[in-house]
């Protein structure tokens, strides 16, 4: 895998790690029926309702963090999903904000399983929005005290598995970017130990157990066990069936047994961001190249040349976005040359 591609992944699995960990019940039904709701926006792209009920919840339940925590959410998400500018003040300011609730509500009562949770999932959105930024030294500052307070929450109550999630995340991509060192005595390869983390956390989890699965896909697509991964991914879609998130993981679990397969879905992602009002040229590129790499290797030359021409002459870039794909724009030149003289 390029490096490229497993910072990419890597990113996308710590957006996930927040998302991942509400599936127990909070006491409050409407809170609950509220996040439930919320939630499934952003898994489904309704960035605008998202906002809209998030931003009801930090109105009627100002005494809680969640409004904010997932109006933050909602924002990196479609930053994210979109490849856009993130809207930078909105978001510090919302989980500046949430943090301040959730000390306030710690300073009231520290043993309160929710409120240690509150800051966990606080700090480990900023922790995922600093790593996208590329401020890494703070996104493992607040990444680690994230995982604090989670282990927290387990201190209180060893039945919140789903603290097993983050924690099982964590240390399995921790382990993956540390593997350079584990032969020394005291650096552990815990691989399999986040795996089982996941594990136990998926067969203990209630309704949200499918973002569980999201983990876990990339996680065996990391281990080159992309038949499980396309299980799940296949098994979450049915739920999800237009979930870009949820696609892009299938496609690439594909592309290492299904290379038809992974095209069809890209192409089906493709089709997905142009039906939007904005013009997402640097995902399209980013689909388009996926796509050429799947046609090339299927013999159907004539495709990839065609995908590679549409990149390169047809496209518009600007600066940023041109600064961004640089190394695949040329990689993108070099299977256009390939591709012409064999032709």
């Amino acid at each position: 895998m390029r490096e490229t591609e497993l910072l990419v992944l890597t990113k996308i699995i710590l957006f996930f790690i927040p998302l991942l960990i509400y599936s127990q019940s909070f006491p409050d039904r409407e809170v609950d029926s509220k996040l439930r709701e919320g939630i499934n926006c952003i898994l489904e792209q309704n960035y605008g309702k998202a906002a809209l009920t998030f931003k009801f919840m930090d109105k009627k339940f100002s005494e809680l963090p969640f409004g904010k925590i997932y109006m933050a959410a909602v924002q990196i998400a479609e930053s994210v999903d979109l490849a856009i500018e993130f809207p930078e003040d909105e978001i510090t300011d919302n989980l500046d904000s949430a943090i301040i609730i959730s000390e306030n509500l710690l300073d009231a009562d520290e043993y309160n399983l929710w409120n240690n949770y509150f800051m966990a999932l606080s700090l480990g959105y900023y922790a995922y929005y600093y790593s996208l930024t590329g401020d890494y030294l703070s996104a493992f500052g607040d990444g680690f005290t994230s995982l604090q307070y989670f282990n927290r929450c387990l201190e209180i109550d060893s039945t919140f598995t789903e603290a097993y999630i983050g924690l099982g995340t964590y240390i399995y991509w921790r382990s993956v970017k540390t593997d350079f060192i584990n032969w020394l005595p005291f650096v552990n390869d815990e691989r399999e130990k986040g795996i089982n983390l996941l594990l136990k956390s998926v067969q203990s989890s209630g309704y949200n157990s499918y973002l569980a699965d999201y983990s876990l896909i990339w996680i065996y697509i990391n281990e080159g066990e992309n038949q499980k991964a396309v299980d799940l991914a296949e098994k979450v879609l049915k739920k999800f069936p237009e979930s870009r998130f949820f696609k892009w993981a299938a496609a690439r679990a594909y592309e290492d047994i299904d290379p038809a397969k992974a095209a069809s879905v890209y192409t089906e992602i493709l089709n997905s961001i142009l039906k939007l009002k904005q013009n997402i040229y640097y995902n399209e590129i980013v689909l388009r190249h996926k796509m050429a790499m799947q046609f090339e290797i299927l013999g159907n030359y004539d495709r990839a040349l065609e995908e590679c021409r549409i990149i390169l002459h047809n496209l518009s870039i600007n600066e940023s976005d041109r600064d961004r794909l640089e190394d695949r724009l040329e990689r993108v030149e070099e299977m256009k040359e390939h591709l012409e003289a064999i032709r």
